[in-house]
């Protein structure tokens, strides 16, 4: 089976997991007692949804108002690459090879121009700060339907966009030069996972050559970020995972040393503290004790991190997950703070923040508005705090959820994949599960 066909149980070759509508009822408790708990609000008030509404009216007027004050980018190729199954478009890349150097640009919709500090959608969006993902089900940070229109970035549509443009050195890979600016955008094609892969397999088709390069710089990335000591906790993902995962780490970077060291401003950096030196050594212990799995000599005595990239890499598939429940356990908790000092352990950045997911985070929304207006929020330290502990519920509230799913006979992973279908027929539903 090649990378690029369909894996069984994905969502491109089965259809939606059945279940009977007593099951759906269970579930449906089950999440209304979570989102009561820990005050998670699964409805938009009225005024956020009729405002929502208004801001995607007259879009292409307003687009063509824009275009005078920002960068005209509706001519340089640009596409999407998203699962299947998504809904929303919100981040783009183009890139071009240069003499001595590689171009990338990374466009990300352009959220707070329609979502500013004095709209109800602002309001809503600080009370939610994150979008909670369960599965099968979605509590979205800001109003749905702003990520499927304006904020789209949809094939063949004059899209606003927050632009973040790469000069990348050819043998270094470090930053040449970063320019982050506003622009109007027009995506030439939206692609799935598996048509990128396609691509990659054949450069004669359409974005075929572009896709080849923006993976060539995104595997060199990878090995680089592997070699500095980064934690690579999915070492099996695909070609179009892997340029999209390098392009967002590589913008976030880019705009979090920017407003960290050109600008000299606080932000909502996310800072990673690491394990105790003993806490390392149980994850070792404990990963080496599994069966199949063996870290290499040479990496006992190096970074921690380097031997866990070593056994996930060498290890039966299996035991993949066994290896990342082991570091994970004893991992600290990231968090959102004012200053980047103290760096991402996990990622090994000095500095590192959010800016390639405005939709769902609102650490990215507050650092869009913090570059574009060099005005950061008063209240930023209790922003900062308030995401943090609103990301930890937002998790808490998955996992448990995921549990009850188990204890109902269901997986979890068929579900998020897959999605649900409620079926009258208990047989149906029984060998569907």
């Amino acid at each position: 089976m090649s990378d690029d066909e369909p894996k069984p149980g994905s969502a491109e070759d089965q259809g939606p997991v059945t279940i009977t509508p007593e099951l759906a009822d269970r579930l449906a408790v089950k999440r209304a007692d979570l989102f009561e708990e820990f005050e998670i609000p699964d409805e938009f008030p009225n005024e956020v949804l009729r405002e929502a509404e208004t801001r995607t009216e007259g879009v292409y007027d307003e687009i063509e108002a824009e275009i005078d004050e920002r960068e005209d980018l509706r001519d340089l190729t640009t596409w999407t690459t998203d699962p299947v199954d998504a809904q929303d478009f919100d981040d783009a890349i183009s890139i071009e090879r240069e003499e001595g150097a590689y171009r990338l640009w990374v466009h990300i919709a352009d959220v707070t121009h329609y979502v500013t500090p004095d709209t109800a959608m602002w309001e809503e969006a600080v009370k939610r700060a994150n979008t909670v993902y369960l599965p099968d089900y979605t509590i979205h940070m800001l109003p749905p339907v702003l990520a499927e229109t304006v904020c789209s970035l949809v094939p063949n549509e004059d899209r606003l966009a927050h632009t973040v443009e790469m000069e990348i050195d050819d043998e270094t890979l470090s930053f040449e030069d970063i320019d982050i600016y506003k622009s109007v955008i027009n995506s030439d094609e939206r692609l799935t996972y598996k048509q990128c892969e396609e691509r990659l397999e054949d450069p004669s088709l359409p974005l075929g050559e572009e896709n080849e390069l923006a993976f060539e710089l995104a595997d060199r990335m990878h090995e680089q970020r592997k070699e500095d000591g980064s934690l690579v906790l999915n070492p099996r993902r695909d070609r179009a995972h892997t340029i999209i995962e390098e392009s967002m780490l590589k913008a976030n970077k880019a705009v979090t040393h920017t407003l960290m060291w050109d600008r000299g401003v606080e932000a909502m950096y996310r800072v990673h503290p690491q394990p105790t030196p003993d806490q390392w050594s149980e994850a070792l212990t404990e990963i080496q004790e599994l069966d199949g799995v063996s870290i290499p000599g040479s990496a006992w005595g190096d970074d921690p991190r380097k031997a866990v990239n070593a056994a996930l890499e060498e290890s039966p598939g299996r035991q993949l997950n066994k290896i990342q429940r082991a570091v994970l356990k004893v991992m600290p908790r990231a968090k959102y703070m004012n200053d980047p000092f103290g760096g991402h352990h996990a990622l090994n950045f000095d500095i590192y923040g959010h800016f390639t997911s405005p939709i769902r985070r609102l650490s990215d929304t507050i650092n869009h508005w913090i570059v574009h207006e060099n005005d950061v929020p008063e209240n930023l330290v209790e922003l900062c705090d308030h995401a943090s502990d609103r990301q930890k519920d937002g998790e808490t509230v998955e996992r448990i959820y995921k549990q009850f799913l188990q204890e109902q006979g269901l997986d979890p992973h068929a579900v998020n994949n897959r999605g649900i279908e409620v079926v009258d027929d208990a047989e149906e539903a029984k060998h569907t599960v």
